[in-house]
Parts: structure tokens; sequence; C-alpha cells
């Protein structure tokens, strides 16, 4: 199964953004969706290092909640 994670972006800097997720900062390719204007603190979907979307904060929260229930359930 793949997963996208979902990421806030700290920087940009071109095609290529700074984002953090759950402590943890990352390097995520933009070219994908060079049509779209991004900016500083807002939440992309990431998959294997490139932005596949952008979302909502909200959108961002309920995917996370989502994880740590499987998270959990894994280690239960």
């Amino acid at each position: 199964m793949c997963l996208g994670i979902p990421m806030k972006i700290k920087t940009i800097d071109g095609f290529l953004a700074r984002c953090e997720a759950k402590g943890v900062e990352r390097d995520v390719n933009l070219f994908m969706m060079q049509d779209e204007d991004f900016a500083i603190g807002d939440f992309v979907m990431v998959h294997v290092g490139y932005a596949i979307q952008k979302m909502t904060e909200q959108e961002a929260q309920s995917a996370w909640e989502i994880y740590d229930e499987m998270l959990a359930a894994e280690h239960a």
C-alpha cells in the first residue's frame, strides 16, 4: 500500500519546498504541480518526495488522525 503524507510548507525555493509533518522535515519537489501557486503555510500531500495535491489544514489533520489510529491499532 502506498501512502501520501500531509505536510506543511516551511520554505520554498523554486520547485523545492522544505516541508514538515509531526516534527520531521523533508525536501519536497513541487514540479508536478508547477501550475499551482504555493505559499509558506500551505499543506500538500506528499508521495515519494513529490507534492501531488494541495490540501486544507483540516484535510491534513483528518488524514493524520486516521494514520495515528492505524499506527495505534498496529501496536495494540
